[in-house]
């Protein structure tokens, strides 16, 4: 699996643990893995613009998905998933500190975008959270990654409650 990480935010984060959780994410969900991501992580301004530009929204956001091949989880008939560029992620990590810390499980920045950088690779794979059954599906499954990957590397305590909405 190709994934490559960019910080361009001026905000030191773990760019290990978004490259770790992304490679685990992809993993888990049988993405091909000649596959490829881009995480992209900006500042608060210039998510702003992309949060206009693209969704029509004022301020920024905390993580956006810019898809590519529109690639899918394998069907269980399937014997090898297809390959190709999954896309980009965006993350933002002042936003993600704030919810980090207004979280009803405080946690911190980088808990945040590695959270968010697993919601980001589900909306690529098409998941969504507009109906609350895709919601509880999509969030469901967010956990459950999280919580593998947290679990392989003997994180304990509680992981980060989904924040993003």
């Amino acid at each position: 699996m190709s994934i490559d990480v960019n910080n361009e935010s001026g905000t030191e984060v773990d760019e290990q643990a978004i490259l770790d959780i992304a490679r685990y994410a992809l993993t888990r969900m049988r993405i091909h893995p000649l596959s490829e991501l881009s995480v992209i992580v900006i500042d608060e301004d210039a998510m702003e613009q992309l949060h206009i530009q693209w969704m029509d929204l004022p301020g920024p956001t905390d993580v956006m998905s810019f898809p590519m091949d529109e690639l899918r989880p394998p069907s269980k008939d399937e014997e090898e998933p297809p390959q190709g560029l999954l896309g980009d992620i965006v993350l933002c990590p002042e936003v993600a500190k704030r919810q980090g810390e207004e979280a009803p499980t405080q946690h911190s920045m980088d808990e945040e975008l590695q959270l968010l950088t697993v919601h980001g690779v589900l909306h690529m794979l098409g998941y969504d959270h507009e109906e609350p059954d895709e919601k509880a599906e999509m969030f469901g499954l967010q956990a459950a990654i999280v919580d593998g990957w947290r679990g392989e590397r003997g994180i304990t305590g509680p992981s980060p409650a989904p924040t993003v909405s």
